[in-house]
């Protein structure tokens, strides 16, 4: 039993510092390396707004032309347009989208099904200043997004356009360049479409800084960006943070299906159908927030920029919303308004490795729990009796095991003892012992080691799954079994070294149930080992720094499992202690006398 005890809290440690060192930094912006300088016009202190019906703006102007450097070999362009900025609200009844005809962008994107704080999440974060979204970059990744104010055209409730003549340097020629989105009622996605009028050239197309939900810090525990990439059928997680920093940022060539930063519950997903398309996975540092995540499609000339020459278009799609199956599934059977399907957009919110197929079980499990009761604590609690209960037959199994190792136990004493000497000899009789006794030395643990996988694939659900985001357990004291729950918060002061900002219950009443089950589970041979009772207290105090801060859902359902693994434990008690008194009581077999043969005489 002490074997198996020690086993599992190393387990223990293992499984949960899995969780706590996926840590790493974001790397640090390369060097700039613009290709083109574009002239910016101060923004007005009060934008108009565009709503209602579709309304077309001014022609625009004849650029002005003036000489520039034009260091990496394309066009330097100028703009001329509109002197004001204006602004466009669009509705999907998902999404809450504001756009701007300040370089054409997005500059907020909130989702009115999902809550942050006091207000939607954003998916369009803001730093110090407004952030923008989907802007357009003449060179690389670095080079400065144009700001210069479009003009705006708003085709439909759902539909508008924003579109700019620009004037080639040294040439007479003019480009035009238009951006449109086209958003659909109901759905996460969106199409954009750029189109450069008069030649081809390389652009880059910028996503946001950052989306939410908002925070301090990405912990890389329970809030973090993770990058991936779907190519040819596989789908690849790009590395974590670390791999990033070390790699100065994570290029992908093109080829692949679609790119996507996620978050714990919320992704933005490209699919560039222009396949000529570079992915640049960046980090570059944002004024105002601690950690950035971007995106950026960086588009290469098709051919050599000529005056008047031809029309390019490329069309984009982007998802941004929560990281749900239920959400990102539409993707895969075409029931969406683009008529998509098989895009797996589903595997971004399944990334539990080899696990992932026990985690899918465990969690279709938990959806119909909470089907029959509507509270999705009930159902973490319900779930976990459910796997207790399967368990149980193995349980039973290891503390049976226990209870013949300790029969067995003076033997193999007296054997260690004969041969303390000789080690192989001793490793050689106790094997013999063990198969003459019928018995498996690793018996006992083999049930702990089946269980492990389950209580990884359980941890990682109850810290991943996206519908138990803003799930209600007990008014007034869970209201969200994704977050830590607080019977008292002191914020904004924290608690120097641990950075605590609230007084929680439920790290508490996991440290008694851990002392309860460590007593419940100790044998009469482990009570006066001083490494035992140290491993008794000092493992779920550790145990109570770590998790004080983790989603109250995952405490739930430790705390429950620790309860019946209790009532487990002491129904196992009872049974081995009445079978001992079985083979206690059972009468030695009464000894056979055999008369001696008589003799023969001769």
């Amino acid at each position: 039993m002490e074997k198996r005890t020690l086993l599992a809290v190393v387990l223990s440690i293992v499984v949960i510092s899995v969780f706590y060192l996926i840590q790493g930094v974001f790397f640090p912006p390369q060097p700039p390396n613009p290709a083109t300088t574009v002239t910016e016009q101060p923004a007005p202190a009060a934008p108009s707004v565009i709503t209602g019906e579709p309304t077309v703006a001014p022609q625009p102007v004849i650029p002005e032309t003036i000489s520039a450097a034009d260091t990496s070999g394309e066009s330097a362009l100028l703009d001329a347009g509109p002197g004001t900025e204006q602004r466009v609200n669009i509705d999907t009844g998902l999404a809450m989208v504001v756009l701007t005809n300040a370089g054409g962008d997005i500059v907020s994107y909130k989702l009115r099904e999902h809550k942050d704080r006091d207000d939607f999440v954003e998916m369009v974060l803001p730093g110090a200043t407004e952030s923008h979204a989907f802007t357009i970059a003449l060179g690389d990744p670095m080079a400065q997004p144009i700001s210069a104010y479009f003009n705006v055209k708003r085709v439909s409730d759902y539909i508008v356009e924003f579109s700019r003549d620009f004037a080639v340097s040294g040439s007479e020629g003019r480009i035009k360049l238009t951006k449109r989105y086209d958003f659909r009622p109901d759905e996460y996605m969106f199409e954009m479409t750029v189109t450069l009028d008069g030649g081809p050239i390389a652009y880059t197309l910028g996503s946001g800084p950052q989306f939410g939900p908002r925070f301090e810090k990405l912990d890389q525990r329970y809030e973090y960006r993770r990058y991936y990439t779907f190519t040819n059928g596989k789908f690849k997680n790009e590395g974590d943070q670390a791999k990033v920093s070390k790699n100065g940022g994570i290029t992908i060539p093109p080829g692949y299906t679609w790119g996507a930063v996620a978050g714990k519950y919320f992704t933005f997903i490209a699919i560039p159908l222009a396949s000529q398309a570079e992915m640049v996975f960046s980090t570059k540092a944002e004024r105002g927030l601690s950690d950035a995540s971007r995106l950026y499609l960086v588009r290469p000339a098709v051919t050599g920029f000529q005056t008047g020459g031809s029309q390019t278009s490329d069309v984009y799609r982007f998802y941004m919303g929560p990281k749900s199956q239920k959400a990102l599934g539409v993707y895969d059977t075409a029931a969406n308004s683009f008529k998509l399907r098989d895009l797996q957009l589903i595997k971004v919110s399944n990334t539990s490795g080899f696990l992932g197929p026990l985690e899918t079980l465990l969690k279709w499990l938990l959806m119909i729990f909470y089907k029959i009761v509507p509270n999705y604590g009930v159902a973490i609690i319900l779930l976990t009796l459910l796997v207790k209960v399967i368990m149980f037959p193995l349980t039973k199994k290891g503390s049976e095991a226990t209870l013949r190792m300790q029969t067995l136990s003076p033997k193999i004493k007296e054997i260690q003892e004969k041969y303390k000497d000789n080690p192989q000899k001793m490793n050689a009789e106790m094997g013999a012992f063990y198969k003459k006794e019928g018995y498996n030395p690793l018996s006992g643990c083999l049930p702990m080691l089946i269980q492990m996988p389950i209580f990884f694939a359980m941890y990682n659900l109850f810290n991943t799954h996206f519908d138990l985001r803003g799930a209600l357990f007990i008014p007034g004291w869970i209201p969200d079994l994704s977050l830590p729950e607080s019977v008292w918060s002191f914020a904004p002061f924290r608690v120097p070294l641990l950075g605590w900002s609230a007084l929680r219950a439920l790290p508490f009443i996991y440290v008694g149930s851990q002392l309860l089950y460590g007593k419940v589970t100790q044998t009469p041979d482990q009570q006066g080992n001083a490494q035992m009772k140290m491993m008794l207290y000092i493992m779920p105090i550790m145990f109570f720094f770590i998790l004080y801060d983790v989603p109250s859902g995952l405490l739930v359902y430790w705390i429950m499992s620790n309860v019946l693994t209790m009532i487990q434990q002491l129904t196992i008690n009872k049974y081995i202690a009445k079978k001992k008194g079985m083979l206690a009581a059972a009468p030695e077999p009464a000894k056979v006398i055999v008369p001696p043969k008589k003799r023969k005489r001769r």
